[in-house]
């Protein structure tokens, strides 16, 4: 368990916990909290590689770590060394090797300091504002696909058989990751985490927990620990953030309804990225 604090304008607190869970040998999921950055990868391919693959995909990030001044595009970037990271681990193998990704990054876009939530995957970023809680991000998975064609009832997913199949991941083709930009809230509760969390214990349970009040630190070990003790089937990881002051009034219309098309964002955030590397070619 880590409890951390912000050093900058933005105040944000942060704790995390991963857990290999209770049928598990190897932890597979690996995470950073460390601001700008909150990110969860739950790693794929089994004890031969599915750690290496979360924990390389995390490595790429370490280096935002302290940073205020990022930008959309050094944070895309970096999602494309982590599938090149991943590829290379999984070539190396004999089932292959892939990662989820999920989390946000504080960045810099047109002089606002925002989150940008990025996506690829079934881990998952949920926002608590004003006692209501809602999942910022989409997951990449047959379930979820079921969900969107009506053919599945989102509160079936949990208990799916086909719950863990994803449609994207870091390291397999055709697998972009989606980006969401949203204003930073002061008095907002943000949680990331593998589907170890959410595929034991409901939304409600996840915004109850959030509601206790409790530090950082203290909710993430709580939300293990109840996933846990409803089975703890896969490994468990949890971040949960709060932001204590710098971010917009929670009384502002945006802060509802806040999120840009999925589609023009990634746009436009890979459209700044192809500028930053021919920038950097023609400089040599």
């Amino acid at each position: 368990m880590t409890d951390t604090t912000t050093p900058v304008d933005i105040h944000v607190t942060s704790g995390s916990r991963t857990d290999p869970g209770r049928r598990r040998r190897v932890n597979e999921d690996a995470l950073l909290a460390e601001y700008p950055v909150f990110l969860v990868a739950d790693g794929m391919g089994g004890h031969e590689a599915g750690d290496r693959a979360s924990a390389a995909v995390i490595d790429v990030f370490r280096v935002f770590a302290g940073r205020d001044d990022l930008r959309p595009e050094e944070v895309s970037d970096a999602v494309e060394r982590a599938h090149s990271a991943v590829a290379d681990i999984a070539a190396g193998t004999a089932r292959g090797a892939g990662s989820t990704l999920s989390g946000v990054v504080a960045v810099h876009q047109d002089g606002t300091r925002r989150w940008l939530i990025v996506n690829v995957g079934d881990s998952r970023v949920y926002r608590l504002l004003a006692e209501r809680l809602e999942q910022l991000t989409i997951d990449h998975s047959v379930a979820q696909e079921l969900v969107d064609a009506g053919r599945l009832a989102r509160e079936e997913m949990a208990t799916f058989e086909g719950r863990n199949v994803i449609t994207r991941a870091i390291g397999g083709e055709r697998s972009r990751a989606d980006y969401w930009l949203i204003p930073i809230v002061t008095g907002e509760r943000i949680v990331v985490c593998s589907d170890g969390l959410t595929g034991e214990i409901s939304d409600e349970a996840i915004r109850a927990g959030l509601m206790m009040g409790g530090s950082p630190a203290g909710t993430a070990e709580s939300l293990v620990a109840q996933a846990l003790a409803h089975g703890g089937r896969d490994n468990i990881s949890a971040i949960v953030l709060d932001v204590i002051a710098g971010g917009i009034s929670p009384r502002l219309e945006d802060t509802t309804g806040g999120f840009m098309n999925s589609e023009s964002v990634t746009a436009t955030v890979e459209v700044a990225t192809a500028r930053s590397r021919r920038h950097r070619s023609a400089g040599g």
